[in-house]
């Protein structure tokens, strides 16, 4: 079982905001007012603490490391590892992980030695069953 350690918004692309209150998260389009939501199947993105020091170890050398930004920061379970179809219960909500790995667009990462922590760790989500989510609630595997 993993948590929640932090919530963003990007109301904008290319910025975010740390909620310090819960976010809300509706079926069919992810974190209420983010930019983000309602295209696809990738309405919430999810990033590990331990990826996310990975990620800052590189010091943004690749294009989308400077970019990036996750909705929830998870802490505790490697999402990643889990299966397409899966089923999370977070929080009040009920979430399945529709893709693992963002995009690469090829960088000096990428090219280097194809081990962008991006490309392998990032999770995205569909919200199945919307709710609050709040820093501190936990992540669940649905059996």
């Amino acid at each position: 079982m993993g948590k929640v350690t932090a919530i963003y918004l990007s109301v904008k692309k290319g910025e975010r905001i740390r909620l310090d209150q819960p976010g809300l998260f509706i079926p069919g389009f992810g974190l209420q007012g983010d930019s983000h939501g309602g295209r696809d199947q990738r309405q919430v993105c999810l990033f590990g603490v331990n990826s996310n020091e990975q990620l800052q170890k590189l010091g943004g050398a690749g294009l989308c490391t400077g970019r990036f930004n996750e909705n929830i920061t998870t802490a505790g379970i490697d999402l990643y590892q889990l299966s397409l179809g899966t089923r999370l219960k977070i929080g009040e909500t009920i979430q399945e992980i529709t893709q693992i790995g963002k995009k690469c667009f090829g960088c000096e990462i990428g090219d280097k030695d194809g081990k962008c922590v991006l490309a392998n760790e990032v999770v995205f989500t569909a919200v199945i069953q919307g709710g609050v989510i709040k820093a501190g609630d936990t992540i669940a595997v649905m059996e």
